[in-house]
């Protein structure tokens, strides 16, 4: 009876291990300027984690240098479920992770909730490489999440992006004045 208890408890912990991992839908470029409610690019100044009802999000500060698109201030809080609060930590699979003094260019929309976070997780999170350039590479690395087309529904394998700032600025500048 107590092995039968323990493998029930063992299967019980593995479902739900399993059910933290994510299903994404794949986010086109295009879909991500115009579905966004804000695009900045910003440097990330610090971060803290809280509960929201059940769900441990992380908050990230992110000192605003340049707004694409939506009203947000010099400072935006993003938050991405995950972390570790009263000693408690969640783990979400898909959900970026950044760093202080990082710099991104974030894809973000705002709930009825007034919480931002960003866009289809790690799809809207494109690292800018440091290098002192003044049109500085962007980086967004692959999901490993099970990811699928929205018009098929099939899976699909997402690949790794790079691109300079300067055209990724040109396309979100190109799709926001077809969308108006």
């Amino acid at each position: 009876m107590a092995v039968a208890r323990r493998l029930l408890i063992v299967a019980a912990l593995l479902g739900v291990a399993q059910l933290q991992s994510a299903t994404l839908q794949q986010l086109s470029m295009n879909d991500l300027i115009v579905k966004s409610t804000a695009i900045v690019r910003g440097t990330i100044r610090g971060s803290y984690a809280a509960f929201s009802g059940p769900v441990i999000f992380t908050h990230y500060r992110v000192q605003v240098t340049e707004k694409w698109k939506g009203a947000t201030g010099a400072t935006v809080d993003v938050a991405v479920p995950g972390g570790i609060a009263n000693g408690m930590r969640q783990t979400y699979s898909g959900a970026p992770q950044f760093q202080p003094g990082d710099q991104y260019v974030l894809f973000l929309w705002t709930g009825k909730s007034g919480m931002t976070q960003i866009m289809g997780f790690s799809q809207g999170a494109f690292a800018v490489a440091q290098d002192g350039s003044s049109d500085p590479s962007l980086t967004r690395s692959a999901s490993h999440e099970l990811m699928l087309d929205a018009a098929t529904h099939g899976q699909v394998t997402d690949r790794p992006l790079t691109m300079r700032l300067s055209e990724l600025r040109s396309q979100v500048a190109s799709a926001l004045g077809a969308a108006q």
